[in-house]
C-alpha cells in the first residue's frame, strides 16, 4: 500500500504573551504533519496545557528519568486543571532524545504514543522541552478542549436545542435551576402549571440533548419547557463538564 505524505506546512506561532520555544513548536508542526497524513485535524496550541507540560518536564529533567507521575506529584488531569486547562479528554506523551525530530520519531514508533499523537478526538496540545542529563526531555499534553460558558450562555444553547425539537422554552429559569441542584425529585412551582417531567444530566458537550429527553419531547405531550444550569456535582478526575436540568410542562 502506498502512502502519500502531505506537503510541509508553514504554520506560524499563535500570538500570546510568552513565545513558544522553538523545539516545542517544531514538535507541534511535526505532529500536525503526521495527523494530516492520517486524516486527523490539526492541533491548536493551548498555553495552559503547555504550562502543565513545562512543570512536569522540569521534574523529569531534574530526576533524570521518564515518568508520567513522580512520587508526591499530582496525576495528569489534576496538573492540567491546576494550570488552567478545561477538558473532557486528556493524554500525555513523554520522551528524551537529542532533537525534536528524534523525539517525534520515537513517539511515532511507539504504538501507545502514536495513538495519543494521532487521536482524532483531541484538538489542543501543549508541549515543553527541557535540556537534561540524557538529552532533550519532552512532554506533550493533548486534550479535547471544553469551551467555557456562563450559566446564561449554557441555558441559551440548550434552550435552542429544545426549541428546535418543537417545544417552546420559558424565559424564567428559577424552577429549572432549583431542579438542577436537586439529586432527585420534582420541584414544585408556587403558582401556575406544574412540571410533569424533569431531566438532569452532566456533560462536556452542549451540542445535543440526552436521548431520553429527546424521546420524551417526541411524544408530543409537552408544549413548554424551562432550562436551568447549576454547579456540577462531584465527578472523577479534574474533567470539565456542565450540569443542566430541563423541565417539561
Amino acid at each position: 500500500m502506498a502512502f502519500v505524505l502531505a506537503a510541509p506546512f508553514a504554520w506560524t506561532q499563535p500570538r500570546q504573551s510568552a513565545p513558544i520555544q522553538s523545539e516545542a513548536w517544531q514538535l507541534v508542526q511535526l505532529a500536525n504533519q503526521s495527523r494530516a497524513a492520517d486524516g486527523a485535524g490539526a492541533l491548536k496550541w493551548d498555553a495552559a496545557l503547555a504550562e502543565a507540560a513545562r512543570r512536569h518536564c522540569l521534574r523529569m529533567a531534574a530526576e533524570g528519568q521518564l515518568s508520567h507521575q513522580f512520587p508526591g506529584e499530582a496525576e495528569l488531569s489534576a496538573r492540567a486543571q491546576s494550570a488552567g486547562a478545561h477538558f473532557s479528554l486528556i493524554e500525555e506523551n513523554v520522551a528524551v532524545a537529542q532533537n525534536p525530530a528524534a523525539i517525534h520519531d520515537a513517539w511515532m514508533h511507539s504504538p501507545h504514543h502514536r495513538e495519543n499523537l494521532l487521536n482524532p478526538e483531541v484538538d489542543r496540545v501543549g508541549i515543553a522541552v527541557v535540556a537534561g542529563p540524557m538529552g532533550l526531555y519532552a512532554v506533550a499534553d493533548y486534550e479535547r478542549v471544553v469551551e467555557q460558558f456562563s450559566p446564561k450562555q449554557v441555558e441559551a444553547m440548550v434552550a435552542q436545542l429544545v426549541q428546535s425539537d418543537g417545544v417552546a422554552v420559558q424565559g424564567d429559569t428559577a424552577l429549572a435551576r432549583a431542579a438542577c441542584a436537586m439529586d432527585d425529585g420534582m420541584p414544585r412551582a408556587n403558582s401556575g402549571p406544574q412540571p410533569r417531567f424533569v431531566m438532569r444530566w452532566q456533560s462536556a458537550e452542549l451540542n445535543q440533548l440526552p436521548q431520553a429527553l429527546k424521546d420524551r419531547i417526541a411524544t408530543g405531550k409537552y408544549r413548554q419547557a424551562e432550562v436551568g444550569s447549576c454547579p456540577t456535582k462531584e465527578q472523577a478526575g479534574a474533567f470539565t463538564a456542565y450540569r443542566l436540568a430541563v423541565l417539561l410542562f
